[in-house]
């Protein structure tokens, strides 16, 4: 079971019906306009609902569907104040892109965070290193991980683990469900798991965990002002750095550099105790 309850909950090939989708205590459900059954969904919870805004983005496709999250106070104590989660069923085509939402429509740059998640049914190297895959296969998802990757998306997924276990037992388990995050949100994503038991689908649930960094404890720093400055100025009289490159290139003076710096900081660090770490504390 998940620590917390999950606060957006998004879903490819829904169990709906024609009356709608299914109904869950404390979630609301989107799901695109389309005639016939919606192929994607997202749940947001109503407590995330109550505290900010939240607003649904409908694309070309009714394959894709959005939810922006708004705070004017700012999210995870950075100043964005959007984050933006889209979930995709990319389904098989007979005509290029060969799946039903092209690349370009998925991923586009984002200054504020936004998370891709879905089944791409696409097969990949990156995420399932086991197979070998026909150059057709590869091709087709090496588009849609260029893409990704060409807008600074991060595949999320740990690679090896098999995110589908077909029914049918003469079928290998394959990774058909990935999740990218922009470079806005990477540095927020503690996690990506697959802890949940299965749903009766062939898919398995995958959770992504964000971190707000306004509860991440950094790391130690040195306390500058208990530096024991009597021992750092004698130890200072005999410091020498490594003799200068006699015909320096940028790589071997970017070496000679790196060295004499390390060395130096390494001579300070030693003399001031470790401040204990706070969320208020300051890397410098």
């Amino acid at each position: 079971m998940l620590p917390h309850p999950p606060l957006l909950v998004a879903i490819q090939d829904p169990p709906s019906r024609r009356s709608g989708l299914p109904t869950f205590p404390g979630f609301l459900s989107f799901a695109p306009p389309s005639p016939g059954l919606p192929q994607v969904a997202i749940y947001v919870s109503r407590t995330l609902n109550q505290h900010l805004s939240c607003s649904t983005v409908f694309h070309e496709s009714s394959d894709m569907i959005s939810v922006d999250v708004f705070s004017p106070e700012g999210l995870f104590g950075f100043p964005h104040h959007s984050l933006k989660v889209t979930s995709v069923n990319l389904l098989r085509t007979n005509s290029p892109p060969y799946r039903s939402v092209p690349p370009e429509r998925i991923f586009s740059f984002l200054s504020y965070p936004h998370v891709v998640l879905g089944d791409f049914n696409l097969h990949h190297p990156l995420a399932d290193p086991g197979p070998s895959l026909s150059e057709r296969e590869f091709i087709i998802s090496t588009r849609y991980f260029d893409a990704a990757f060409d807008v600074q998306y991060h595949l999320l997924n740990t690679p090896g683990v098999y995110t589908r276990f077909p029914f049918d037992t003469t079928s290998r388990p394959s990774v058909l469900d990935l999740a990218f995050a922009n470079t806005a949100l990477s540095s927020l994503v503690s996690s990506w798991d697959t802890p949940l038991p299965s749903t009766g689908s062939d898919h398995d649930p995958c959770v992504v965990t964000l971190r707000p960094p306004m509860v991440m404890l950094p790391p130690p720093t040195p306390d500058w002002a208990l530096l024991d400055l009597y021992a750092v100025g004698k130890e200072l009289d005999t410091f020498t750095t490594l003799p200068c490159p006699v015909r320096p290139t940028p790589n071997s003076l970017r070496r000679w550099f790196d060295i004499s710096s390390t060395r130096l900081t390494t001579l300070l660090t030693s003399h001031a105790p470790c401040k204990r770490p706070c969320p208020g504390s300051k890397s410098w």
